[in-house]
């Protein structure tokens, strides 16, 4: 067999079946699991999945430049930024991280809303200066254009100084095995950090992102409170998703 039909064929096992043993999957083929890692690491190289112990997970497709994840399954986003606001209490702090899903959030809060927002996202600071009832509070730090989020020591330590009722989290990918994943490590640990610092974490997750993995750990599905999605109830995603957490169907 050629490498682009075992390629090949390792796509359409992880699109069916969301992950890949490459043993067993070595030992289907007739070849050898060096072979198979080999094949596992190059697909790794070209973004196509996510290499994990002993085989590999679906990449997330959130992973592109923010000008293209803004326009990227746009009207699903609305949906989950409406049904969000649910999750919203007047006269709570709330931590609403950067994202193009959390934006179509902010834009949806009613006007008559009294709440205190926390974020190190610009983009969501700047949708909310219309709002003349919520306070903004805006995080500094080193900017970190690809999410345009503030990241670093300074961001860290203030973060650290809060409390808040809930955090909206952003994240690219979400799976059983890997919990919540990012694309960038020290993105990834601020946001541990901000989950550290609230009573609830939350998170609006379009469906590409259920069963796919990216490369930095966030936490655990077990620390998600809540997950809002446009997912159909009977997606095979979100049901092996929905015994570690409570789901909002948008």
């Amino acid at each position: 067999m050629l490498t682009r039909e075992r390629k090949a064929l390792i796509q359409q096992v992880l699109r069916r079946e969301g992950r890949l043993v490459a043993k067993t999957f070595s030992q289907q083929l007739g070849v050898s699991e060096d072979t198979i890692r080999r094949d596992l690491r190059e697909l790794a190289a070209e973004g196509v999945l996510q290499r994990v112990h002993g085989g590999a997970l679906p990449a997330s497709a959130a992973v592109a430049d923010y000008a293209r994840r803004e326009e990227a399954s746009m009207a699903s986003k609305v949906t989950l930024g409406q049904a969000g606001i649910r999750l919203i209490q007047p006269g709570q702090i709330i931590f609403i991280d950067g994202g193009t899903t959390n934006v179509q959030l902010v834009r949806h809060l009613p006007k008559e809303l009294e709440i205190t927002v926390v974020t190190h996202s610009p983009n969501i600071a700047v949708e909310l200066v219309e709002h003349p009832l919520i306070e903004v509070e805006l995080i500094g730090g080193r900017l970190f254009k690809h999410s345009i989020v503030t990241l670093g020591t300074a961001c860290a330590e203030a973060i650290a100084r809060v409390r808040v009722d809930s955090y909206f989290m952003g994240v690219t990918g979400l799976h059983p095995e890997t919990g919540a994943t990012t694309g960038n490590a020290e993105e990834a640990a601020i946001k541990r950090i901000i989950s550290r610092q609230a009573a609830e974490t939350f998170v609006l997750a379009t469906r590409e992102k259920l069963g796919a993995a990216s490369p930095y750990g966030i936490i655990p599905l077990a620390d998600v409170s809540t997950l809002v999605t446009d997912a159909a109830p009977d997606d095979e995603a979100l049901g092996a998703l929905s015994a570690a957490v409570s789901v909002i169907h948008a």
